[in-house]
């Protein structure tokens, strides 16, 4: 009796059940989300960081900033050979994330910079010069 062979069928069964975005809720549980990412938000600026150890060339991650979306896009791979693992604990592989932002930010002030191990996102909040707020005008209609 194969016991992976009854967990993929339980599995199943609950998506059936309860539907199949089900275990998506506790995707973040079950395995853990790559990159970290750590948001400080102040008036008119956010902070993020990163976490993506033995980064050592640039060009392997991308970051993209729309509008209140940031995106995440590159591997983490620490690269060493040798021994036997004992204990594995910091996540590795390719990683594809993308977070809502608390507010919309300017597309063209952004800062990023990496340093042990972090990549330190500057963002600065969009401020429209337009009002999104309009007058409407209300008529008085006479009764004929």
């Amino acid at each position: 009796m194969d016991p992976f062979k009854q967990m993929a069928d339980w599995r199943k069964n609950m998506d059936h059940f309860f539907g199949d975005q089900f275990w998506s809720e506790f995707e973040g549980v079950i395995k853990p989300t790559i990159p970290q990412v750590n948001i400080y938000q102040y008036d008119h600026e956010l902070i993020c960081i990163v976490n993506i150890p033995g980064l050592t060339d640039l060009n392997k991650v991308d970051i993209y900033v729309d509008y209140a979306k940031l995106e995440l896009k590159g591997a983490i791979d620490i690269s060493y050979t040798g021994g036997t693992v004992v204990k594995e604990e910091i996540l590795q592989g390719v990683f594809e994330r993308e977070i809502t932002l608390p507010f919309p930010v300017r597309r063209d002030k952004i800062n990023a910079t990496y340093k042990d191990g972090l990549v330190f996102i500057q963002l600065h909040r969009l401020i429209s010069d337009e009002s999104g707020r309009n007058k409407v005008n209300v008529q008085i209609v006479e009764e004929d």
